[in-house]
């Protein structure tokens, strides 16, 4: 069997936080956590615009949140930057909200709750989960094209970018 690495995927994901509070060491844990599994799994490319190429990839991918956007900086492996674009994060606000709550239910039912009830809350969680997905899918629609495992991994990152 012959193994072909693909170009169309993120090699890097690096957090800017300069302009964010202080992560506790629980933030810091899920950022590195959504990182890993980001770059384990991932599809991402970039679309030609105006009748331009776009370098392959694989890419670096830089995110931040600044002046409440959310920022996808993108270059190239070797650090040629190809493009960066901002998203509002006005159509993420009560989805994120929304998840933030149905984890704080799920992890305070893990402790005292039957298995049925934790199994209903976690599925609960899980189509919010893909209901943010969808939504990032969306708006990044002309910018950036991601498969659902990775707009779901996006957003679980987007998620760890934000104080609760």
């Amino acid at each position: 069997m012959i193994a072909i690495a693909t170009t169309a995927r993120l090699c890097r994901v690096e957090i800017d936080d300069r302009a964010m509070p202080p992560a506790s060491p629980e933030m810091e844990q899920d950022r590195r956590v959504a990182v890993f599994d980001l770059l384990e799994d991932n599809s991402f490319s970039l679309p030609g615009r105006e009748g331009q190429a776009v370098p392959a990839g694989p890419y670096a991918l830089v995110l931040a949140l600044r002046e409440k956007r959310l920022v996808f900086d993108i270059s190239t492996e070797g650090g040629e930057k190809v493009a960066e674009f901002h998203l509002a994060m006005g159509p993420f606000r009560q989805t994120v909200k929304d998840y933030f709550q149905i984890c704080a239910s799920y992890f305070d039912a893990v402790k005292r709750l039957p298995p049925a009830q934790i199994e209903a809350i976690d599925m609960a969680r899980r189509g919010i989960h893909n209901e943010g997905a969808r939504t990032l899918q969306e708006r990044l629609e002309g910018k950036a094209v991601v498969d659902i495992d990775t707009s779901r991994r996006l957003f679980t990152l987007i998620c760890a970018l934000i104080p609760e």
